[in-house]
């Protein structure tokens, strides 16, 4: 495969966004990294850019001349509706208005399970289900998903749109399901970039789990992307340390500790997720 001239990663410094770091800049000979923090050492053809996502003039000089965009620049928790409103709403249109000025053709998308956070975890939704956001948060993604639809529809510009569910160490019950392995974030994203004829799509972000409670056909059959992890290999540890037969407070949702949140206050520190950022040595 030909390699890009340029892909813009937005949400670098995050803990997903450490992971494509490295496999991005093995495809593009230009990798531009964007985030409000700095990200530490660069990769060999790797450049850091600082971006404030809510300025429109900052994300359209980073854009120019971009084949590429990987947009995971988000707040990334519920939380005060104004901060949500910057970063995932005003700064995700920022990203599509200066694609369409930019002439760039394919963005992929990293939304969130918490945009159908609301559906309950027994039944077994596919990508065609309407929105049920659990939160703030997961109401920005639905905004973003919609943005990204109307933007093929109009002006063409093809999305990969993942709604990711819990990108993290498995430490929950929970978890067991909704598993996305960090080797199956960097397959999908990467594979992403190779489906000749795109469109808009929505997937799940997530692993090959035994206890899987979405389709995610749409993924694995007519997009063909290797989705490889199950989440089972870790029961015996979970066992040990958990009574995994309880559920806890949120899990008959899909949304889990988010869908039981209140508005505008903080969701995720009771899911208690290990940082493990990648450092690039």
């Amino acid at each position: 495969m030909k390699k890009y001239n340029k892909i813009v990663l937005t949400g670098a410094s995050g803990r997903l966004g450490s992971y494509l770091r490295e496999p991005l800049s093995k495809i593009t000979k230009k990798l531009v990294s964007t985030d409000k923090e700095d990200i530490g050492k660069t990769l060999h053809n790797e450049v850091f850019k600082k971006l404030n996502i809510k300025n429109f003039k900052e994300v359209n000089k980073i854009l120019k001349k971009t084949d590429l965009i990987i947009h995971f620049g988000a707040y990334s928790n519920e939380g005060p509706f104004l901060e949500i409103l910057d970063s995932n709403i005003l700064g995700t249109y920022n990203i599509w208005k200066s694609a369409k000025k930019n002439k760039i053709k394919r963005i992929i998308f990293a939304s969130s399970i918490h945009s159908v956070g609301m559906y309950r975890a027994n039944e077994t939704i596919n990508h065609k289900v309407m929105h049920k956001p659990d939160t703030f948060y997961g109401l920005s993604k639905c905004f973003g998903e919609n943005l990204a639809q109307m933007y093929w529809d109009k002006c063409g510009i093809e999305c990969l749109t993942i709604r990711i569910l819990s990108c993290a160490k498995v430490t929950s019950k929970r978890s067991l399901s909704t598993w996305l392995s960090y080797d199956d974030l960097i397959r999908i994203v990467i594979q992403s970039t190779k489906i000749k004829k795109l469109g808009f799509e929505i997937i799940y972000g997530v692993s090959n789990n035994k206890r899987l409670n979405v389709d995610n056909t749409n993924a694995t059959k007519k997009l063909k992307i290797n989705i490889k992890d199950n989440a089972e290999k870790f029961l015996n540890k979970l066992e040990q340390k958990l009574d995994i037969k309880k559920d806890k407070p949120g899990d008959k949702y899909l949304g889990g500790p988010f869908s039981i949140a209140k508005l505008e206050s903080d969701a995720m520190s009771s899911m208690k997720i290990i940082n493990d950022k990648k450092k690039i040595n």
